[in-house]
Order: structure tokens, then sequence, then C-alpha cells
């Protein structure tokens, strides 16, 4: 029998075996759900916004920026948490089923591999500007976006910590 730590571990996966995965569960009518970000700081915002899109498939994917791809995109003072805490901190929760890495700036080539039937991003997107937008369409799949919980982001929290010390 697995342990708790092993079935966590096992939900971090490559793009192919999670491709191959993804097209016979779809063959059986399964539908899956993507997601993307950096999740530096994890707090109760993406915890709702994670729990809330796995209620919309049967298995929820989370794209993860690499260490590399964060700090193009956010500064050389991100990422706090490298990508492996980071991944192994999502894959823990129970409404994550796979975590998946991408080193690029945008998960437009992880979509394009994996073919998901539901991408999901938060409402401050424009549902035609999301990036797989046109992937996910384009083989008859939806493009939603969640409410986030106003006051939570990782940005207010990096504030906070700084004017605390």
């Amino acid at each position: 029998m697995k342990s708790h730590l092993e079935i966590v571990k096992s939900k971090i996966i490559s793009a192919q075996d999670l491709s191959e995965i993804m097209k016979k569960k779809q063959q059986q009518g399964e539908k899956f759900a993507f997601s993307n970000g950096c999740f530096d700081l994890v707090h109760q915002g993406h915890i709702d916004y994670l729990s809330k899109s796995r209620d919309l498939a049967d298995y929820l994917v989370i794209g993860l920026n690499t260490d590399d791809s964060v700090r193009r995109l956010k500064g050389s003072h991100r990422p706090i948490n490298d990508e492996y805490s980071r991944a192994l901190m999502l894959a823990s929760f129970l409404f994550v089923d796979y975590v998946v890495m991408f080193s690029e700036d945008t998960p437009y080539n992880l979509i394009k591999t994996l073919q998901p039937d539901i991408l999901i991003k938060g409402s401050d997107y424009k549902v035609e500007d999301i990036v797989g937008y046109d992937i996910v369409v384009g083989r008859g799949g939806k493009v939603v976006t969640l409410d986030f919980i106003p006051g939570f982001s990782t940005t207010l929290i990096e504030k906070k910590i700084k004017e605390d010390r």
C-alpha cells in the first residue's frame, strides 16, 4: 500500500504521461479541467478557486510555472518557494488530481499537448483572451472564469510581510 506522501508525489507528472492518461479517460467520457499559475504562496483564495474548478469536471489538472518561468513573469525576487515545493503543495490537495510543470511564459503548448475539456482562469480575464481559448473551444470544450475572493492574493501577502519587517 502506498503512503500518503507517495500518493501525493504520484500526482506530479510529465506532460507526455498525463496526455496519455487524459486521452484514455476522455475516450471513456470523463472530463478534464485545466488551470494554471505560479501558486507561490498558497492562500484561501487559491483553495476556493481550485476547489470550484474541480467541481466543474471529473479531474483537475494544474499547469505550474517552473521557477525560471516565474522569475521571468514576476521578477528576480520570485518565486519564494521552489517549483517542487509548490508542486507538492498543490498535489496534496484532494481536489487537485494532477500537477504538470511548464517552463514557457504561457501554458499554450501544454494546453495543446493535453487537450483539456474545460479551461479555467480568474474573472480578471476576458474569456476570449485566455491563453488556450482557441484550442479548447476549437475541440468543443468550454472556457470558464471564476471570481476570486476579495482581499486574497500573493501580492497582498508579500506586501504584508514587507510591512511587518
